[in-house]
Parts: structure tokens; sequence; C-alpha cells
């Protein structure tokens, strides 16, 4: 059975996608524990991080570099925090966590309950600092 995160790849589930390339796509967390707060999943379904070859692995990371150095030029933070928990949806993937006090990179941290408005401005805004490789398809 596909994971969320498959169906979302597969255009089944909308999201709020913020950057994509062949292998990678980021996307704001519907339920996010800061503002900006983005998901980076490999397209390929593997369930767990350290299941991914290396090569993949690293050339994920990578890419949420990109996504994190968007983040920190269009969201106001500190710093963009990472979390690895997994145990949610069984697809591997990492947290990009814009914060302003080291408690927001929690992934147990309140909720935030944003408008479809809302998440459409804050997708827009770190899109504009996407860099052109990892840009969104139309």
């Amino acid at each position: 059975m596909s994971s969320i995160f498959t169906k979302i790849v597969n255009g089944e589930i909308p999201a709020y996608k913020v950057a994509e390339n062949d292998n990678f796509l980021a996307f704001l967390d519907i339920n996010p524990v800061a503002q900006g707060h983005t998901l980076v999943i490999p397209k390929q379904e593997i369930d767990y991080l350290f299941d991914l070859d290396d090569q993949l692995l690293a050339d994920m990371m990578v890419f949420a570099k990109k996504v994190a150095r968007a983040l920190d030029q269009a969201i106001e933070c500190k710093r963009v925090g990472i979390m690895v928990v997994g145990t949610e949806v069984p697809h591997a993937h990492i947290h990009l966590v814009p914060f302003t006090s080291e408690p927001q990179v929690c992934i147990v941290a309140p909720k935030m309950k944003l408008t479809q408005e809302q998440f459409e401005e804050i997708a827009q805004r770190i899109r504009s600092y996407i860099p052109q490789d990892i840009a969104v398809k139309s």
C-alpha cells in the first residue's frame, strides 16, 4: 500500500510543494510546529531513512540543504533545524524547521493551525528563494 507521501508524489493528494527534482520533493508539513516547517522526501518509497543507499542519502541531504537555505531567507528565524523521526509515515523523510527558539524544534511541540491561504503564501515565499535546479515543476 502506498504511503501518503507516495500519493503526494503521484499527484493523488495535493500538497504545498516548495522544491522538486527527479529524486526528491519538499513540501510544507500540514501540521507544522513552526511557520515554514517543511518535509523533504525521496520520491522512491523507502520506509526508513537509513535504508536509503549511501548516494541517495547524500543527495537527499544536499537537496535539503538548498531548501533550508531558501527557508532561512523566506522565514524570519534564528536557524533552520533538522529532525529525523520517521515513525508517523512509513516513508523516509526529514523535517526542516525554521525556529527562533529551540523548543520549536521538537516533533511534539504544539502544532500551528494555518489557513489554506496562509499555506499558499508561505509556500510561494519559500519557492521564490529556491534555486532553479530544484524549482517545483509546473
